[in-house]
């Protein structure tokens, strides 16, 4: 399954890419916070490159609402950071009367805390991405274009889809919804196939393997360096009772391997189509059989891997 991805997080590259617009309606939406409602809203999970290409370029209103949401995050952070800073120097204090567990953990624990909370602080301030900023997981929203009154369009979606009609619980009760497999097309996604389809767009897909009994994570590429466009389905949920916004989510398809991530340990391989089918992908007209071929005549780079940092 792709567990991880280095995605076209900022909206720019991925109109290069792509020739798409931004749907800024649903940017606005996902960023926006109703603190009179719910003051203890929690920040959607994003990759730090997509807040850094708005904030660089706009829209403006999209600007507003990820500032706000860094000034407060800021604000936690640096109050934390000088709670754990505390905690470390008190431990020292202790640790000169007398070596106690309490003592050592504290300084442990607390350094561990302090590196990530300095690290996430870096991150608010950057103003040009790493390469680590564009990294998504299941759960964080990402750019995904879809076809929309003739026109390809970008919306942030969720990494974990969640099809129409189902409950909250959906989530829990089938986490691995973030993938869907091309043989499981036509029976447990047969709602969303050949109806709602997107494209995500990424240059390094991510994989658990196990090597010598131990889990390695291993960054999977394509060795001619070609952004890779990979096949998704997708849904809008919109809750019944209306106590929730509404939500768009995501899978992406995988295939069986290709020989070289089947060599490296993995059982999937993303599908990664050719160009020229994007519009008939995000135009399928339930035409399941086109569908299939699209995927027969999918692109075949060399994957090449590495031990990810």
């Amino acid at each position: 399954m792709c567990y991880s991805a280095q995605v076209f997080a900022g909206f720019r590259k991925f109109q290069r890419q792509t020739g798409s617009k931004m749907a800024i309606r649903d940017y606005v939406k996902l960023f926006w916070r109703d603190m009179g409602k719910d003051p203890h809203a929690k920040r959607p999970k994003v990759p730090r490159a997509m807040e850094i290409d708005v904030l660089q370029f706009g829209p403006d209103e999209v600007a507003e609402l990820i500032r706000a949401w860094d000034a407060d995050e800021m604000t936690n952070l640096s109050q934390e950071l000088f709670k754990q800073k505390k905690r470390v120097a008190d431990g020292q204090r202790k640790l000169l009367e007398k070596v106690t567990k309490k003592a050592q953990d504290d300084v442990r624990i607390g350094t561990d805390k302090m590196a990530r909370i300095q690290a996430r602080i870096d991150a608010l301030k950057r103003t040009e991405p790493k390469p680590s900023d564009s990294r998504i997981f299941p759960g964080y929203f990402v750019p995904v274009m879809v076809m929309e009154d003739g026109e390809r369009v970008v919306k942030p979606m969720r990494y974990q889809c969640r099809p129409a009609g189902k409950p909250a619980f959906y989530d829990t009760k089938f986490p691995g919804t973030y993938n869907a497999r091309r043989d499981n097309l036509e029976g447990f996604w047969k709602d969303l196939f050949g109806q709602q389809h997107g494209l995500m767009v990424a240059d390094v897909f991510y994989e658990n393997v196990e090597v010598d009994g131990k889990n390695q994570v291993l960054a999977f590429t394509p060795r001619d360096h070609e952004p890779m466009l990979i096949a998704c389905l997708w849904s809008k949920w919109t809750d019944p009772k209306g106590e929730h916004p509404d939500l768009l989510s995501f899978a992406a398809i995988t295939d069986e391997p290709e020989p070289e991530v089947a060599a490296a340990g993995h059982d999937r391989t993303i599908i990664n189509i050719r160009p020229e089918h994007v519009d008939a992908w995000l135009n399928p007209g339930k035409n399941l059989a086109a569908m299939q071929a699209i995927f027969d005549d999918k692109r075949h780079p060399y994957y090449e891997h590495r031990q990810a940092a």
